[in-house]
């Protein structure tokens, strides 16, 4: 059953007005009156829904909800992926797939060796582009809500803001792969029952440099790696949050 997220404006009364994703059930889905569908509203409850009405003109359907739906898609506990900028279409996978994988929010930012600078413009334009493939990874996977994707302009006044205490901070750097004496992801997430946010920082292709491992560890993020092996970009935050769902949710 294809899954919508609708606005809270857009419900009232078991009723559900949708606009944005019309054309998507009318021309592409071709759904009738009679036809079921998943409404997810903003507070992250999803409902079956039943349309009642379409709009010829694919501007508008009316929707009434059916019954209200029991869900446990989310991680139990709130991720964050702190990402540096990487070339070409490296962030839409990440974005995509990280979604996938149960990330919360991603967080963008230039680090000292992105080769990738955005101007504003290019900003805005690439930051509505990423929110709209979290949505659609989150419609595909069943998730009841779409992450937040932000950019940040420095990434210090982020990573020292108050509301971060209580977060797990791991530091994804690939010099602890060559290391024999090294802190392995699992060793950071067996303390996850003390925190309520993880937060991972990702580097660009070239890696973090020294002055940035100093600043995140003055931090306390804590340096670890991911694997033997020494990942791309686009593979670390996978990596990170497929090790989590495993960790938090398959090892019951």
């Amino acid at each position: 059953m294809q899954r919508y997220f609708i606005d809270e404006s857009q419900w009232a009364n078991e009723k559900v007005t949708i606009t944005e994703d019309a054309h998507h059930i009318i021309r592409v889905m071709r759904y009738e009156v009679g036809d079921k569908i998943i409404c997810v509203h903003p507070d992250g409850k999803a409902a079956e829904c039943e349309i009642i009405e379409l709009d010829d003109g694919g501007k508008t359907v009316l929707a009434t909800v059916k019954s209200w739906l029991e869900s446990d898609s989310e991680l139990p506990v709130e991720v964050t992926i702190l990402q540096s900028l990487p070339k070409g279409s490296k962030l839409e996978l990440i974005i995509q797939k990280g979604t996938e994988l149960g990330a919360t929010q991603f967080v963008l930012f230039e680090s000292d060796r992105s080769l990738v600078k955005w101007n504003r413009k290019k900003r805005d334009n690439r930051l509505q582009r990423y929110q709209k493939i979290a949505k659609e990874a989150s419609e595909q996977s069943g998730r009841t809500i779409i992450p937040e994707i932000i950019y940040i302009d420095k990434v210090e006044p982020y990573i020292k803001d108050d509301s971060l205490t209580n977060s797990l901070k791991i530091l994804a750097y690939e010099e602890e792969a060559k290391r024999s004496e090294h802190t392995s992801l699992y060793s950071e997430l067996s303390k996850i029952q003390e925190h309520n946010h993880i937060l991972i920082a990702i580097g660009p292709e070239g890696g973090f440099s020294p002055e940035e491992v100093n600043l995140f560890s003055d931090h306390n993020f804590t340096p670890v790696r991911l694997g033997k092996r020494i990942l791309r970009t686009e593979t670390a935050s996978l990596y990170a949050l497929a090790s989590i769902s495993y960790h938090l949710e398959e090892m019951k």
